[in-house]
């Protein structure tokens, strides 16, 4: 287990009379008492108050919205979480938002109820990480674009390895309905280095990666051979910084929900659906096509209830 999995293991485990000598010291002394010790900029101070001054709707803003309610930029916004100790601004926001519910809901009566409103912090949490996806896919045309882009290449590759393959086995499982020839890679290492090779031999020209925390060192290592290879890059992930993101030709960000032990996909599974919407689009007689002919052959073999 990682070490950011063993703290909310661990947060998810708080004693109850841990939990009452916590509720015991006011929303706001706790939001402060993640800033002592830590010598900040004036404009990460300005973030600071804006926290304590705006807690319960601040703690459950989108990294954009904070910068622009504190009248900062996205970058110090992320540098001040930093500064703080924290990962990244989601990390930061994990940390508010059972602070915040505490504030609004006042005092749990047990730790049975406690530990509801931290299954609906994570809840809110996703409901958050789907509005970012929403304001991404508010320019349709960049969606269309990359959706054209993917229907157009024969074969198309999609990458996904370790705790990524989820989102790449179903993206891959959908797309093999409406495109001729899905490649799927979840194997890391030469595995993946030759289905890569293989792909552009054959023609392809791009390739769709998933990259969700924790990130492999092997995808790192499988987008430098695509793009030596000649193939373009398509990067579902996370943040908007990295490495990864430096690899990618089009990078689309959608956050994992963090609250819980294990992280949740809801943002990234949408944003893949628009995806496939868009691919569908680039060609709909293809489209209908095969689906029709999916849908005949499912029927003679009796593959569903």
């Amino acid at each position: 287990m990682s070490s950011g999995q063993q703290a909310r293991a661990q947060a998810a485990a708080i004693t109850p009379s841990e939990q009452a000598a916590e509720r015991e010291r006011a929303p706001a002394e706790r939001v402060r008492a993640l800033f002592d010790g830590h010598p900040l900029s004036p404009g990460q101070r300005r973030i600071a108050q804006y926290l304590v001054d705006h807690l319960t709707e601040a703690a459950f803003l989108s990294i954009t919205e904070l910068a622009e309610r504190a009248g900062v930029s996205q970058p110090s916004v992320t540098r001040f979480a930093a500064a703080l100790g924290f990962s990244g601004y989601p990390a930061l926001r994990d940390v508010l938002q059972p602070i915040a519910l505490s504030a609004v809901a006042g005092a749990p009566d047990s730790p049975e109820q406690t530990r509801r409103n931290e299954l609906q912090a994570a809840v809110d949490a996703e409901i958050e990480n789907l509005r970012d996806v929403r304001r991404l896919l508010a320019d349709t045309n960049q969606v269309l674009d990359i959706g054209r882009e993917l229907a157009r290449s024969v074969p198309l590759t999609v990458l996904g390895l370790r705790i990524s393959v989820s989102l790449a086995e179903y993206f891959a499982y959908a797309a093999r309905r409406i495109h001729p020839d899905v490649r799927l890679v979840t194997g890391g290492g030469s595995v993946a280095y030759d289905a890569l090779l293989q792909a552009r031999a054959a023609g392809g020209s791009w390739v769709l990666a998933f990259a969700m925390p924790r990130h492999a060192k092997e995808t790192l290592a499988a987008l430098r051979v695509a793009r030596r290879a000649g193939l373009r890059v398509v990067l579902i992930t996370d943040g908007t910084l990295g490495p990864l993101v430096d690899e990618a030709d089009v990078a689309l960000t959608a956050g994992t929900g963090s609250r819980l032990v294990f992280d949740s996909y809801a943002a990234p599974g949408v944003l893949s659906a628009a995806l496939l919407q868009a691919m569908s689009d680039a060609d709909p007689e293809r489209t209908q096509a095969r689906l029709e002919s999916y849908e005949q052959a499912a029927d003679q073999h009796g593959f569903f209830l």
